[in-house]
């Protein structure tokens, strides 16, 4: 059963991935690459990697991809602005997808399909396994990120705020 689900989301992944290419719409190619994270976040549930698929679903479709989707909607793209090509753009992409296919298909030929992975620490991927990591012998580099995220979030409104005028 697991092995059918996973192919069929492995399959979702490189049919919605192909749509996030072939998309002429910058908006419907950025929904496409919504739902090709949203496979990943499967794959990772599979992989019983419950915080990365919780991360995944959280920061990169609902954060990240939105913004995206914002952007996109607000540059209001039009082919009258748009400048085309030249030439030697389009046969370096050319060059770049053939290396890109080249790469594909040999990594292709020397994977080899066995039966599905199974872990030997099934406990391995759980949020209660990564807590105890991170609160235990990395709990002083833990501590020291979150002061400087904390000195550059207060870094940050203070170069944002305004000056006041004395009057």
């Amino acid at each position: 059963m697991s092995t059918q689900v996973f192919y069929f989301v492995a399959t979702l992944s490189i049919i919605f991935s192909l749509m996030v290419i072939f998309a002429k719409n910058p908006i419907h190619s950025v929904l496409y690459l919504i739902l090709t994270f949203f496979t990943f976040t499967v794959h990772y549930v599979l992989l019983n990697a419950q915080f990365l698929a919780v991360v995944n679903f959280i920061v990169y479709m609902g954060a990240i991809m939105v913004l995206f989707l914002f952007v996109l909607m607000l540059l209001n793209l039009n082919k009258e602005t748009e400048p085309s090509k030249s030439p030697l753009i389009k046969i370096i992409g050319v060059i770049a997808g053939g290396c890109l296919a080249v790469t594909l298909i040999g990594s292709l030929k020397s994977a080899s399909i066995t039966s599905p992975l199974i872990l030997k620490n099934q406990e391995l991927g759980l949020v209660e396994n990564l807590g105890k990591e991170l609160f235990g012998p990395f709990l002083l580099p833990f501590e020291l990120s979150s002061l400087l995220l904390l000195a550059a979030m207060v870094g940050a409104v203070l170069l944002s705020k305004r000056d006041e005028v004395e009057a």
